[in-house]
């Protein structure tokens, strides 16, 4: 597997050739779901199906179960993750922020992920 790293403002790196790139690392893996899990449902105008279902499974009337399954499935759909290990996340209403931290076994490796997403509507 071969993913673009990002820079720490969220873009795509350019300018390093192959050093701009995760290679067969537990990192593509997990910057994969990152991005994945960063990708609101309808958000990409190319393909209005992909994307994590923020609003029909997570943020509202919802509860914690639906969220947590909602994003445990595009985890898990993710290309070269194998599985989740220890596995947590906080719904804040207040401030509509959802942090999800977890454990993955890749088919590169274990590897760790913390993800933080505010509720846009």
């Amino acid at each position: 597997m071969r993913y673009r790293k990002l820079t720490s403002d969220g873009d795509y790196s350019f300018g390093a050739g192959l050093k701009d790139f995760y290679i067969d690392v537990p990192e593509a893996v997990a910057q994969s779901v990152q991005t994945r899990l960063l990708l609101w449902l309808g958000e990409w105008f190319l393909n209005i199906d992909e994307g994590t279902a923020y609003m029909l499974g997570i943020f509202g009337k919802h509860n914690k179960t639906t969220a947590d399954v909602t994003i445990q499935d595009r985890i898990l759909s993710t290309p070269g993750v194998i599985s989740i290990a220890n596995y947590n996340s906080i719904i804040d209403p207040v401030s509509r922020l959802m942090t999800v931290s977890c454990d993955l076994n890749t088919a590169y490796g274990p590897t760790q992920l913390q993800i933080s997403s505010y509720a846009n509507y």
